[in-house]
């Protein structure tokens, strides 16, 4: 494992009880930084933090709550000084449907969680970072969100306008050492596929070049370039890690 220097950082990691964003956590640590996870099983995120040990901190969260996200962002700031760091893991694949019989509140639950959710963290995050004139935010967007999956149209329209928050969130703050980028990965082993069926994992593997799932730590691996100081000139940038699926 290459040495990434995080010492010192304050990271929230959303979703970050289990697969990738635990992954992500693991590897902050391990690079020295101080984490925060966030995530709806409060139980699982104390367990996790837990078991990373160190300074790692759980908190159950809902980011779909504004005002509680804030708050808690508040209470890490006051705290430990600084938040520096932001990863939004939190998501949900949703139902498999066509999209003209797709039901309208399982479409609202998608956009809330893994669209408005993110929204929420980036507000509750940036004024520090812009007062700091430091921070680093990788967005966990998905390949659906370049190429559209069928039969998960909410899911890759939630991971498109995550693809655009990141370019404009980007532009908006290029001009401070603030860096937001955002990754797409194609389909990893992890729980959410626990959300989809088994028709749409075969299709998925099948798109994959690589012939294979991504690995969680491969995730975390580039997530720790982009949450680094180094990563010092790249914002509003698409991260692919698709196994090769990507065509953009």
């Amino acid at each position: 494992m290459n040495q990434i220097d995080l010492n010192g950082r304050v990271a929230i990691v959303t979703g970050g009880a289990q697969g990738i964003g635990r992954a992500v956590a693991e590897r902050f640590a391990k690079s020295g930084a101080k984490v925060a996870i966030w995530d709806l099983d409060g139980k699982l995120a104390k367990e996790a933090a837990a078991a990373i040990g160190g300074e790692a901190s759980g908190l159950g969260i809902d980011v779909t709550d504004a005002a509680a996200v804030n708050e808690a962002a508040a209470e890490l700031e006051k705290r430990l000084g600084s938040v520096d760091i932001l990863v939004t893991s939190a998501g949900i694949a949703g139902p498999n449907r066509k999209t003209w019989e797709y039901p309208l509140d399982e479409w609202a639950k998608v956009m809330r969680l893994n669209v408005d959710g993110t929204l929420h963290c980036c507000q509750a995050v940036v004024p520090g970072m812009i007062k700091r004139n430091y921070g680093r935010l990788v967005l966990v967007a998905s390949i659906a969100g370049k190429e559209g999956n069928p039969t998960a149209s909410a899911y890759s329209a939630s991971k498109a306008a995550v693809i655009a928050l990141t370019k404009s969130l980007g532009k908006e703050l290029a001009t401070q050492d603030i860096a937001v980028n955002c990754i797409t990965p194609a389909a990893a082993k992890t729980r959410i596929f626990d959300q989809i069926t088994q028709e749409h994992i075969d299709y998925m593997l099948s798109k994959i070049p690589r012939g294979r799932f991504l690995q969680v730590d491969e995730v975390a691996a580039m997530v720790a370039f982009l949450a680094s100081a180094e990563n010092s000139f790249t914002t509003g940038g698409v991260f692919d890690l698709s196994g090769g699926r990507a065509t953009y």
